[in-house]
């Protein structure tokens, strides 16, 4: 195998490792971006809103939060741990798919070897 060959294959089972495993230890805390939604908001333990006008009054379920990887999880496993594992590594081969196939497809083709072709006419010096 190739030093290219082997360099994609370790970085797929670094990527791999990281989704399938470190995920799990990610931060449950809420973004930055969660935590500017609900200023102004009166938030109680649970996180729910009681009161104040914040962004996040207005906030509503995505049209893929029905969807089997939605919430960082797998639907149908009790274990949260294997869910967010497994899809972690599932999002990994998919991506690695889909940027494979697109290098496949955009990679540079050597030309057909012409048989027929004539040698190209190189012009004599005088």
């Amino acid at each position: 195998m190739k030093k290219t060959g082997w360099f994609i294959v370790g970085g797929l089972l670094v990527a791999l490792l990281l989704a399938g495993v470190v995920s799990n230890f990610a931060s449950s805390d809420p973004d930055g971006l969660d935590s500017a939604t609900v200023e102004g908001c009166t938030v109680d333990a649970a996180g729910n809103i009681t009161g104040g006008t914040c962004m996040a009054r207005s906030a509503r379920d995505d049209e893929l939060s029905d969807s089997p990887l939605a919430h960082y999880g797998i639907r149908g496993f009790d274990n949260a741990f294997l869910s967010t594992g497994l899809s972690g590594v599932l999002g990994v081969l998919l991506t690695f798919a889909i940027g494979g196939g697109v290098f496949w497809i955009v990679r540079r083709r050597k030309p057909p070897a012409a048989e027929d072709a004539e040698p190209p006419v190189h012009a004599e010096r005088s």
